[in-house]
Formats: structure tokens, sequence, C-alpha cells
């Protein structure tokens, strides 16, 4: 079976330190790609990258309710330095960089798409919803957790590209959880889909399997054709690369 290293966001419980991953993602790589889901502390002084890009056959890069910080591409100073992961940040980003270039097959979601961006020279918005023009892409906190994952508004899928291939051009529905979005898209990295505001929603890259969305699919992989194609394109990629 092969292996997803995901790497966990590190957050404060009861005074401590903890490293942790949410439930979805791990189920959604065990059932959605057939994958084993291995989690990645992400420790003050960071694991070697040669030695976690060598015990995984890919990596997801979930999302969180922290944010990349602002100084890794040149934005201003956040308003709530609460939201901030500097672990996370030291791992992920030099990670990603590595399992590019090793062709690793990689899915980067919310947070994820947003620290690929910025890996490879990418800016972000921090505050989209305040942005002329721009929708309010955040949930609403207030809500059952069913309905802050559901559908909340259409993307417009590229054509040609690796969504395109997996379920088609033209519109899906997605959820929207976030409050920061792509300002400037990094080098290397193609749209793959845009919402109706025109924030770019999803990219794709390489060499090998690159997806980054902004939308979280392993909510509904199990129902939603575009989610469930999303991550058996990246069982499949993780199975061939295994070979």
């Amino acid at each position: 079976m092969p292996v997803v290293g995901i790497p966990c966001d590190r957050r404060l419980s009861d005074g401590m330190s903890v490293h942790q991953a949410n439930d979805e993602y791990v189920r959604a790589v065990r059932d959605g790609a057939g994958a084993l889901p291995l989690l990645i502390p992400v420790t003050d002084a960071p694991l070697p990258v040669d030695d976690v890009l060598a015990a995984v056959d890919g990596l997801l890069f979930a999302g969180s309710p922290s944010n990349v910080a602002p100084a890794l591409y040149g934005g201003t100073q956040p308003r709530d330095a609460r939201l901030l992961d500097a672990a996370r940040d030291a791992t992920a980003l030099p990670l990603l960089r590595a399992a590019i270039a090793a062709g690793k097959p990689l899915l980067c979601i919310c947070r994820g798409f947003q620290e690929l961006n910025v890996a490879l020279g990418g800016t972000l918005h921090q505050h989209v919803h305040e942005m002329p023009g721009r929708l309010d892409h955040r949930e609403d906190e207030s809500a059952p957790l069913d309905v802050q994952y559901g559908p909340a508004h259409s993307v417009r899928i590229a054509e040609g590209g690796v969504l395109a291939r997996l379920a088609g051009a033209g519109e899906a529905m997605v959820n929207s959880l976030h409050h920061q979005g792509i300002e400037r898209l990094a080098p290397g990295l193609a749209v793959e889909a845009v919402a109706p505001d025109g924030l770019i929603e999803a990219v794709s890259g390489g060499p090998g399997f690159l997806l980054g969305v902004q939308w979280h699919p392993e909510w509904s992989w199990a129902e939603n054709p575009l989610d469930g194609a999303i991550f058996g394109a990246f069982g499949a990629a993780l199975a061939a690369n295994r070979l």
C-alpha cells in the first residue's frame, strides 16, 4: 500500500504543544486514495527532508486554521499573530520544494494550496473578502459543520487541464472556508479552476502529479464526483510512483 505523509499543525492543548491532523484527511487518504496515512510532526528543528521523502510515496498538505506567515512572501504583518504556525511553515515549504523536485505525487488543500504557491514564489491576499469585487469566501462558523462544508459557489474548470481530464470542463460546485487566497500565481503553476469572482481555486504543476485546490475535497470525496476523482487520481499516481 502506498504511504502518504501528512505534515501536521502544531497547536497548544492544555498548555502543551501537540501535532495534529484532522481525521477527514486521514480517512480520505486511506479510503479515497487507497493509501496508508503517515502523520509527519512539525518539530522545532524540522525533520530532515530527505529522510521524510524516503519514507513516503507522496504527500498531502492539509488545510488548517493557521496561515502561512506573510514574511515568507513579502506581505504585511498579520492582524492576529495567533493564526500563525511557524513550525509548520518551516517543515512544509522546504518539503514541498524537495518533493516537487523529486517528482512525488502531491495533493495540496486549502492552507496546503497556499503553501504551494508561496513555496514556489507566489504571494497571497490576506483578506480576500475586503477586496473590491471579490466574494466573501469565509464559512459561517455558527452553522453546523455539514453546512459549513456544503456547496458554497461554483468554479469554472479550465479546458485541457488536470481537473478537466478528471471530471470534464465546465463548472462544478465546491465548498468555501477561507479568507486568504492567491494574489500572484507562482511560476510553474497553471490555473485549473477559478471562482465566479476570478479568484484562483485550483492549480497544477509538475513533474509528476501535483494538484492544489482551495476547497476541501476531503469532506465530500465519497459523494462529490469531482472530489472523488481528485482522490482517485492521487491514489493512481501514488500506486504508479510506487512501482
